[in-house]
């Protein structure tokens, strides 16, 4: 069995599914924060939760602004981020690998 380490900032299923989400993004580009939630059906405060300790890692980053008088929340990877979840995916890889083998 190889002896793999998961990122436990990424490992959590919540927080797997929104850097998975943020990572099919092209560099750059960013995700509202009502269509994230969308995305993943999840609640205001349980993606929010999960946001901050993305971003408490370097992992996320949450630019807020307004549009008119209407604040407006914007995601997306940082370079660490993305960086982070190519390894992660590596890790995983190479942990399915040596279980079947």
């Amino acid at each position: 069995m190889p002896d793999v380490d998961l990122d436990p900032v990424i490992h959590a299923p919540a927080r797997l599914r929104v850097v998975a989400t943020l990572a099919a993004l092209s560099t750059g580009d960013e995700l509202s924060f009502p269509t994230l939630q969308k995305l993943l059906a999840m609640t205001a405060g349980n993606l929010s939760t999960h946001l901050r300790k993305l971003e408490d890692a370097g992992y996320v980053r949450v630019t807020k602004t307004h549009e008119g008088r209407t604040p407006a929340t914007y995601l997306a990877l940082t370079p660490r981020g993305r960086a982070a979840f190519e390894d992660y995916t590596t890790a995983l890889n190479t942990l399915l690998r040596g279980a079947g083998a």
